[in-house]
């Protein structure tokens, strides 16, 4: 099933066609509006004029995630508070990240998240648990995700205790939470004497805002008896959704309308274009309003798999070793 079929199966051609009409109203926006970016550009001798191909995407300078955490968010941002419909704080363990959403940054997410989650096999029959913070902007996207797609939604917050009562209180087949949560919550099941396994979840997601690589993911398998997967969400990305893993568990497809990938050589600027070679993530927003990212270094090892999915879709995928894990 396909949440966008037409997109989900774009040919090669109209994809980067797609791309390069995007990324260069994108690059012109934040050159206009966004104070850093006008900054950076102009050190770095290099304009939104400039990029006339996805190749001239590597004249652009690099962001990385010290820059974000050093700069003061307004810099990064195109528009004026008004403009703003969500704002949004996420405490990281090196600092604080500020996020900031138009009302097309929240109705992009959402859209990306819908496509996610029906590869993960969500539809409106699925009753769907959903843990941890509330008020986090990338939970109100899987919210609403959901709602659009017809599925029943238990918020389940962050209270062991009423996490006890709502899995006893409704028969829930899916459960998304981070892999910490998730852990927590066998514990408090087991200490009350019962057995995750004994409850009819079939799906676990989990949301990965580390890293790409759950290490924790055959544990809770093995533990829910359900199928495991992964959402990668860090907070500087502001969107729970950018990749997503299918049923064919064969890596994670990249939104890439809405995100360009590059594959960066370790420590170096240099673009790797041989296939099956790892180097590190590196992605460009296509349609942010409110905060672009242009060409941020994620930090994640990753190689580029550019076949068809066997679920059929033509979305390019990355791996890690321990995708098929």
């Amino acid at each position: 099933m396909y949440a966008n079929q037409q997109i989900e199966q774009l040919d090669r051609e109209g994809m980067q066609a797609l791309q390069l009409e995007r990324l260069q109203k994108q690059l012109k926006w934040a050159e206009e509006k966004s104070f850093f970016y006008q900054q950076k550009f102009a050190k770095a001798g290099v304009t939104a004029k400039d990029i006339q191909s996805l190749e001239d995407v590597k004249r652009l300078p690099f962001l990385t995630s010290n820059e974000l955490y050093q700069i003061d968010s307004l810099d990064i941002l195109t528009m004026p508070l008004s403009g703003i419909l969500r704002f949004s704080v996420v405490q990281q363990e090196n600092g604080e990240v500020t996020k900031l959403y138009t009302n097309g940054d929240i109705a992009h997410n959402v859209e990306m998240m819908t496509r996610s989650l029906v590869a993960a096999g969500i539809n409106q029959t699925s009753v769907v648990a959903l843990q941890g913070d509330m008020s986090d902007s990338r939970s109100m996207d899987i919210q609403y995700a959901l709602e659009m797609l017809g599925a029943t939604v238990v918020a389940m917050g962050t209270d062991y205790r009423q996490w006890l009562r709502f899995m006893e209180l409704v028969s829930m087949d899916t459960i998304i939470s981070t892999p910490q949560l998730i852990m927590q919550l066998i514990i408090q099941l087991q200490a009350t004497g019962k057995n995750i396994a004994d409850y009819p979840i079939t799906r676990v997601i989990c949301r990965n805002q580390q890293g790409l690589q759950n290490a924790m993911q055959r544990h809770i398998a093995d533990r829910t008896h359900a199928t495991v997967y992964n959402f990668y969400e860090p907070a500087e990305l502001g969107t729970a959704s950018m990749l997503f893993q299918c049923e064919a568990h064969k890596g994670y497809h990249i939104q890439e309308d809405y995100f360009y990938p590059e594959i960066v050589a370790f420590h170096s600027d240099q673009v790797v274009t041989e296939p099956h070679q790892m180097g590190e993530l590196v992605v460009t927003t296509l349609m942010a309003e409110a905060m672009p990212l242009i060409r941020y270094r994620t930090g994640q090892a990753v190689m580029m798999e550019t076949d068809t999915c066997d679920c059929g879709r033509t979305l390019h995928r990355v791996t890690t070793p321990f995708t098929f894990m």
